[in-house]
């Protein structure tokens, strides 16, 4: 919302300088965004060119005398402008004048040996526009000796405010002005509009055929007018707040919509058809509206229409073919009240966005329908002249003010604050509500302009904004005596602690959409079985995600596009399986591809670091799962997966016989293809909430982490057994030889020859051992070896190799 300074100042009468209105603006909730004060450009003069000979010394310099108007003898100025001229009216600066255009004081100087008393400025060099191809030139009528920003209106600041959606009250320099004077910075002025007698009925009429819609329309018709260009001061205002003067008339509306926040419409009488119908636009139906462009319409939208059709977009555009030009002699002045829904709506749909409907979408004052047609016909009436007709006005019941019970010690409770009950409704009297009532409860009626105050706590924010929310003290946290509670849930708790773990070991976190296409939504169990959006934002987002893959899939995909085709992703988040709390689940996933392996994973049974496999994936669901709390020395892998995975290539985690807690492997090259993925993909998805809460400990007291003073050993062994026997159970079989000093057992080979005989094959395993009490001994080794050896032996049958 932009204003000048001299428009507020015609709602309020005040002595305050600039600087205290903005401060206090901000201070009310009304946050000054820019201030673009010319205050800098007051030294500038107009001055007039008295002659332009060349300088002696330089082709493109002259040399001016300069009559500044002060009633001395000229002064003279090199310049290189090349429209410098005798005659030439412009703006001057003195010796001691600051040019922010170039960030000098000029001082008295020798050009070419030619002495400069001040200089002839151009446009850019005042920073009113980058134009620099030569000096100011001003028509021959400019007064010479008076103040160049006054003569321009370049000494009026305009002022910015960001507004909340919750204050349409506003979006106006008259509400502007009234919580202002409200705040003790003034007196509001300026608010009395007059009405008009007018010469017999309008003699087009309104039918409202969507009352839903349009709670009200006035309407006045204006004969005899001359719609020229509106006065050098309105046309000033429009251009400083942004807006492009057209005609008086278009003018008018604009001015009264800025002015008092109601938008207006005016239609050229003569191009109206008949009587006007506010109804609910066909489907198929267009207009071609006020920017030109043609609209296709639909039933959810409302219209103006008279018989020919359409003529405007309700609360947003007028159409092109009733616009008012140069030979409007008849003016139609609309005033209406829209539903402030169906007017964002409409405007979201087409993709208008405009004063009136910035306006109407937070709510305009209903009890200034009227008033605004007043108004307009008396700015028609100064500006173009005519004769106005009586006001029809068609399905307003008039407003039904709200009371709000307001108890006023609520205004300690909420804020800490005591203000007087005095001072309190003295606030919101000059706010325009009306508390009535004695003792600490009241009843308050609300302004029509107000329609964001609902509640108690709404006036609780009135008072407080008014009489300062500076005057809140600062207090000091208090401080606990006891240890503070648990803040944080067990599956908030695994969440973050899953991020951190897929986070260290190389991964970056994605966050992706929870809408997916019905098509990738199918290819991991949703599709006609999974849950569907009803008003879906995009035909691309239509299905809720029943896993998160494939939106990390497709996240590695599009940096493959672009080059990255080494990335590592991972996103905890929720996935979609149904419209229930228990078909909706907490799920850490993650995805590698190309050679994004974990740098510095020690040895690989597989040789050189390659493309990333199933053995990744598995690591990392590993890792996710130990990190939110899994008891992982007790999972068990089974082959095979989800049929978005690849059947010989993928694995399911499970704790006992029936809980799932993850699953993993390389993709599918089906399930590729059908997100438009390639490449070495592998991937995984651990069930987080599926994770068995921790037994509760019988004490509070943690158990010491005792760190061994002896070196760690590490001893491989290799066992060649049948090729139906998993490496998991033989790591198993070699951590239950010795619980104690066995702390852990990775495989880093496995092979498969003739040599070893036919059905056989050959795992390779890394036992780290770790002596608690005292270093052992070769003979200690021999033995924890011989234990480890027949432990693999009992349970897989394998035998060590030779």
């Amino acid at each position: 919302m932009k204003f000048t300074l001299s428009w507020l100042k015609d709602h309020l009468e005040t002595d305050a300088s600039l600087a205290e209105i903005v401060e206090r603006l901000t201070a009310i909730g009304l946050e000054v965004e820019h201030v673009d004060d010319k205050a800098g450009l007051k030294p500038f003069v107009i001055a007039k060119v008295l002659t332009a000979v060349q300088h002696p010394d330089a082709d493109r310099l002259r040399v001016l005398t300069v009559d500044t108007g002060n009633g001395k003898p000229p002064v003279q100025v090199v310049c290189g402008a090349p429209n410098a001229r005798a005659g030439l009216i412009g703006a001057f600066a003195a010796p001691g004048t600051y040019v922010p255009g170039i960030d000098v004081t000029l001082s008295v100087g020798k050009i070419r040996g030619v002495e400069s008393h001040g200089m002839m400025c151009s446009e850019r060099e005042l920073q009113i526009s980058d134009e620099h191809n030569g000096i100011i030139d001003l028509p021959e009528d400019a007064p010479v000796g008076t103040s160049f920003a006054a003569y321009a209106h370049l000494d009026d600041p305009v002022i910015e405010i960001n507004l909340t959606p919750n204050r349409p009250d506003a979006t106006s320099v008259y509400g502007i002005a009234r919580d202002l004077a409200a705040s003790g910075l003034g007196r509001l002025t300026g608010g009395a509009i007059m009405p008009h007698a007018g010469e017999g009925l309008c003699p087009v009429k309104v039918t409202i055929e969507a009352p839903e819609l349009c709670p009200g329309f006035a309407l006045r018709l204006v004969k005899g007018v001359k719609n020229g260009p509106s006065p050098k001061w309105l046309q000033q205002r429009l251009i400083a707040i942004g807006l492009r003067p057209i005609s008086a008339l278009v003018d008018i509306t604009n001015y009264v919509t800025f002015d008092r926040g109601r938008p207006l419409h005016v239609f050229d009488a003569k191009k109206v058809a008949g009587n006007l119908v506010v109804r609910r636009a066909r489907d198929g139906e267009k207009v071609l509206a006020l920017d030109g462009r043609e609209y296709r319409l639909t039933p959810e939208m409302c219209v103006i229409a008279d018989d020919n059709g359409v003529e405007s977009i309700a609360g947003i555009m007028g159409g092109e073919h009733s616009g008012c030009d140069e030979n409007t002699t008849d003016v139609l002045i609309e005033s209406a009240l829209w539903d402030p829904i169906t007017t964002a709506r409409t405007g979201r749909a087409l993709g208008i966005i405009t004063d009136a409907r910035y306006r109407f979408e937070r709510g305009v004052d209903p009890e200034f329908m009227v008033p605004g047609v007043e108004l307009a016909t008396k700015l028609v009436l100064d500006f173009c002249g005519g004769t106005p007709s009586e006001m029809e006005v068609a399905g307003y019941a008039g407003h039904k003010a709200k009371v709000v019970t307001f108890p006023l010690s609520e205004v300690k409770r909420l804020t800490g604050i005591e203000v007087p009950r005095e001072e309190a409704l003295g606030i919101l009297t000059r706010l325009g509500f009306e508390p009535q009532g004695s003792g600490d409860v009241v009843k308050v009626k609300v302004p029509s302009w107000r329609p964001d105050v609902d509640g108690k706590a709404d006036l609780v924010e009135e008072v407080m904004r008014i009489h300062g929310v500076d005057n809140i003290a600062p207090q000091p946290l208090t401080s606990h005596d006891a240890v503070n509670g648990k803040i944080l849930t067990t599956l908030q708790v695994r969440t973050r602690a899953a991020k951190r773990a897929l986070a260290v070991r190389g991964m970056m976190e994605a966050v992706t959409w929870s809408f997916i296409p019905a098509k990738h939504a199918e290819l991991f169990g949703g599709g006609q079985n999974g849950l569907k959006l009803a008003n879906p934002i995009a035909a691309d987002m239509s299905d809720m995600r029943p896993s998160l893959l494939p939106g990390l899939i497709s996240a590695a995909q599009r940096n493959a596009d672009r080059g990255i085709g080494d990335v590592a992703l991972f996103e905890v988040s929720g996935t979609y399986e149904g419209d229930t709390p228990e078909q909706q689940r907490r799920v850490a996933a993650g995805v590698r591809r190309g050679t994004a392996k974990l740098e510095g994973s020690g040895r690989s049974w597989a040789g050189n670091s390659g493309p990333v496999g199933v053995f990744d994936a598995k690591a990392d669901a590993i890792a996710a799962l130990e990190a939110c709390g899994a008891p992982v020395d007790r999972l068990q892998i089974e082959p095979g997966g989800p049929a978005w995975y690849h059947p010989g290539r993928s694995g399911t985690i499970k704790l006992g016989p029936k809980t799932v807690l993850g699953t993993f492997g390389e993709f599918h090259p089906k399930t590729l293809d059908g997100l438009d993925a390639s490449g070495p993909l592998c991937g995984f998805e651990v069930f987080v909430d599926a994770v068995p809460e921790p037994k509760a400990k019988p004490t509070r007291t943690k158990p010491k982490l005792e760190l061994s003073p002896f070196q760690a050993v590490k001893r491989d062994f290799a066992f060649v057994v049948d090729k139906t026997v998993e490496a998991g159970t033989l790591v198993r079989a070699a951590l239950a030889a010795d619980k104690k000093l066995v702390t852990g057992v990775s495989v880093f080979d496995v092979f498969e020859g003739a040599s070893l005989g036919e059905a056989k094959k050959s795992i390779a395993i890394e036992v780290s051992i770790q002596p608690v009490e005292k270093t052992l001994t070769d003979e200690d080794f021999e033995a924890l070896a011989k234990r480890i050896v027949e432990n693999v032996s009992k349970q897989t049958g394998g035998v060590l190799r030779a």
